[in-house]
């Protein structure tokens, strides 16, 4: 437990007491003290006080990373310091004012951090929820399917497993959400633009194969549940439409008219283009890798193992799914790439656990290990993706590496799949029905997937300044 006022007096004494503060406010997880000597305060010295997590230099800010307890931490600060209490930052206005004090030159890597960034604060917001779902998905998993202590027709296990079905199926509302505060737009804005893209009639239109148009032009209708793909590209571009309406709207009638045209204006960019293109990019790549995994033998499994996961993250899996599943219904047996994807689940197990034994912050272990256990039990791996590898992004190298692992010894030994089970670790249960060689291959693939990725992740997954940070 953090003791929050002493972590409020080291804090005060390293930055010059109170004589050196002109105010102070704090958002979500930072204190931000605009101080009269900003040359006082010693980064290290602010770093090495136990409870704080890191230091930022924006401006005229002085910002000392603290955590979710930072209202208490900044509660006791005032208190200290007889300064009058301000009221918190909000996240939105937090991120604009950081984006205006950190502008880098773009370069092509620049670019590339921007682009994982933003996808990151679009998924990062949202771990609480798959965790928390997830683990009603594990709790399912042990208490009904493994130990049978109630069965799969109870209301119990009926509850936990909408509440689960929940934390993923409205992805595109809650990323749309983040996203939209990232880029300084009312963040339900972006959580409408989720809401319209699962629309229940537009998903009847995309069940029942029915053509429609967007203004009369022509738009690709599908299903965009579990995706965040979609909303992720959609709504940069209905928070730049807005922001030129914004600019231009009349103060009086900005409140109603600006959401509302920005809304009519970018439709078609968002039906007829940006939401159906991960969905046709994908049933390219899904196709030439089912093609690939067919025809190169051992190692187009392991490829395919290897890739499984970023297929997962943009919706394109589902379209590799289909024909696996239509050619396992009709001979009741899954071999070759078919097999892939299980090993890449193994391989997230072992990026959490990797993280979980490397990082340094508590609050980081505890959510690696959450995100271990919300996989290994739950069978849910986005946490781990997005929480652990989008974060951190050299364990997507932990994550590459185990899943090629495992595909790789599936792929030798022609593994065989005979029944189709949960995601979890109740997935090796799935190789049961042909040799005893079969089951122990389908045990080794998938443990050795999540070795190699917990050791790959352990020692390359995280730079040395990333674990100073943490």
């Amino acid at each position: 437990m953090a003791n929050n006022k002493e972590i409020a007096q080291n804090v005060l004494a390293a930055v010059g007491g109170s004589a050196n503060i002109k105010s102070a406010t704090h958002c979500m997880t930072r204190l931000r003290l605009y101080l009269k000597d900003d040359t006082i305060p010693q980064d290290d010295q602010v770093k090495a006080i136990k409870g704080v997590l890191g230091v930022v230099r924006g401006g005229q800010q002085y910002q000392i990373v603290i955590g979710t307890n930072v209202d208490k931490v900044y509660d006791e600060l005032i208190a200290l310091a007889g300064l009058k209490a301000s009221a918190p930052v909000k996240d939105d206005q937090a991120a604009a004012e950081d984006v205006k004090v950190i502008k880098k030159k773009l370069t092509f890597k620049q670019a590339g951090k921007n682009v994982l960034g933003y996808t990151a604060g679009c998924m990062t917001p949202m771990i609480p929820v798959l965790l928390g779902g997830g683990l009603c998905n594990a709790f399912n998993a042990i208490f009904a399917d493994m130990l049978g202590l109630y069965s799969a027709q109870s209301n119990l296990y009926i509850l936990l497993n909408f509440v689960y079905d929940a934390a993923l199926y409205f992805m595109p509302i809650l990323a749309g959400y983040s996203a939209a505060k990232q880029l300084d737009v009312n963040g339900m804005l972006g959580a409408f633009i989720g809401c319209i893209l699962m629309s229940p009639d537009f998903a009847a239109i995309a069940s029942a194969g029915t053509p429609f148009d967007v203004y009369g032009i022509p738009c690709t209708v599908t299903t965009y549940s579990q995706t965040v793909l979609p909303v992720m590209l959609s709504v940069p571009v209905f928070c730049l439409i807005y922001k030129i309406i914004k600019k231009y709207m009349p103060d009086v009638i900005t409140t109603v008219f600006t959401p509302f045209l920005s809304i009519l204006i970018s439709l078609p960019f968002i039906l007829c283009l940006l939401a159906p293109l991960g969905t046709i990019v994908g049933n390219l790549i899904s196709n030439g890798l089912a093609w690939f995994g067919m025809n190169t033998g051992f190692f187009g499994v392991a490829v395919i193992a290897a890739l499984w996961e970023f297929l997962v993250m943009s919706g394109m899996h589902l379209a590799l799914m289909m024909p696996m599943m239509a050619d396992f219904f009709e001979t009741g047996i899954q071999s070759g790439p078919m097999t892939a994807g299980a090993f890449a689940t193994w391989a997230c197990f072992g990026v959490a656990l990797g993280a979980a034994l490397r990082m340094r912050s508590k609050d980081e272990r505890s959510e690696a290990f959450g995100a271990f256990a919300s996989g290994i039990l739950g069978g849910v791996t986005e946490p781990t993706l997005y929480g652990i590898c989008f974060q951190h992004t050299r364990c997507f190298i932990g994550l590459i590496a185990g899943g090629f692992a495992g595909g790789a010894i599936a792929g030798m030994f022609d593994l065989k799949g005979y029944v189709m089970t949960s995601a979890n670790f109740l997935s090796v249960l799935g190789y049961v029905g042909g040799t005893d060689t079969n089951l122990i291959v389908g045990i080794v693939a998938s443990v050795m997937s999540l070795v190699v990725a917990a050791v790959v992740t352990f020692f390359f997954g995280f730079p040395r300044k990333e674990l100073e940070k943490s």
